[in-house]
């Protein structure tokens, strides 16, 4: 008879982004600092992170949160948010699928939340239809018009930007940001992602810029812009991207084309919408609200047995 570890997690999209929360069956990260938390879970366990989110029980596009009993007191939860190749600081859509997991769970209802990531805590408001809005962490433009020239695919200028993860942000392209078209997407953005690092372009203290962000004009005319997000690793994000909406706020801010507390409307690849908007925290940071739904689709055990020879998960 197999010996199995008992993985308990509860899947849910957010506008079309997968999210897989585990609730239960995680390692034991003791009580220190979430930022100290997330350097045992990198240093010790990374082979559960991949297990969890990778083939052949995951795939390329899950983004998995390790729900953790939070620092504070008076915070709902913290929270490591990680992907098929490695941590992220935030994640929007994940955070919204956490909230609507916790409240399928019945750990809190309708109102206001805090919630602990490794890149601050982060507000949130469930609403009583079921829609989340995120406050999440200050968000800045620190470079504007910057020009890449890419191997096999010309030169490209964007904006280096913040919103939890680090973005290079680019409207003026040549692409049709349509489902038909994320080979070509993804292979355009990973080529820039690798010319961005080659070239030395980094966020502030070499920080990789790791997520690219592509911008058309919107398929519906209701909505304000249309997204295509490549996330590290290959996959790219079905949902507008919380953090890349967060990122975009701020350099519309930074440009003048967004008043504080006018609504911008996300659309992404799918044509779900993320809606956004922000407060001026100085002259150069913005607090950006973003807004929008998930869905339960899963409670589920993962198992692991110690003789798969992918019980790590398959890394690509």
């Amino acid at each position: 008879m197999a010996s199995y570890r008992t993985v308990e997690v509860i899947d849910s999209h957010t506008e079309g982004e997968p999210t897989r929360v585990v609730i239960a069956g995680g390692p034991d990260l003791g009580t220190g600092t979430l930022s100290e938390r997330l350097e045992l879970f990198r240093a010790n366990f990374d082979a559960f992170r991949s297990a969890v989110v990778c083939e052949p029980r995951g795939s390329e596009v899950v983004v998995g949160t390790l729900l953790l009993p939070p620092v504070q007191p008076d915070s709902a939860a913290a929270v490591i948010y990680f992907n098929d190749v490695g941590y992220l600081g935030m994640c929007g859509h994940g955070t919204i699928g956490l909230v609507t997991t916790l409240a399928h769970l019945g750990r809190i209802g309708p109102g206001d939340h805090r919630i602990e990531t490794p890149v601050g805590i982060i507000s949130t408001h469930l609403a009583e239809d079921g829609s989340v809005t995120v406050a999440n962490v200050p968000s800045y433009r620190i470079k504007a018009a910057v020009a890449i020239d890419v191997q096999g695919f010309g030169t490209f200028t964007g904006d280096i930007a913040w919103g939890g993860n680090w973005f290079f942000l680019i409207a003026d392209h040549p692409y049709e940001l349509v489902l038909a078209n994320r080979p070509q997407l993804i292979a355009a953005s990973t080529a820039i992602r690798a010319a961005l690092h080659a070239n030395g372009v980094t966020g502030p203290g070499g920080e990789l810029i790791d997520h690219i962000e592509f911008f058309t004009a919107p398929h519906d005319p209701h909505n304000s812009s249309r997204n295509f997000v490549l996330c590290p690793g290959a996959s790219f994000d079905r949902s507008p991207c919380g953090t890349g909406t967060s990122a975009k706020l701020a350099c519309l801010a930074a440009d003048g084309k967004l008043a504080p507390g006018e609504t911008w409307r996300q659309e992404s690849i799918l044509g779900t919408i993320f809606e956004g908007s922000f407060e001026l925290l100085d002259d150069h940071r913005v607090s950006p609200k973003i807004r929008g739904r998930a869905w339960i689709t899963a409670e589920s055990k993962l198992l692991i047995d110690a003789t798969d020879p992918f019980a790590a998960g398959i890394r690509f």
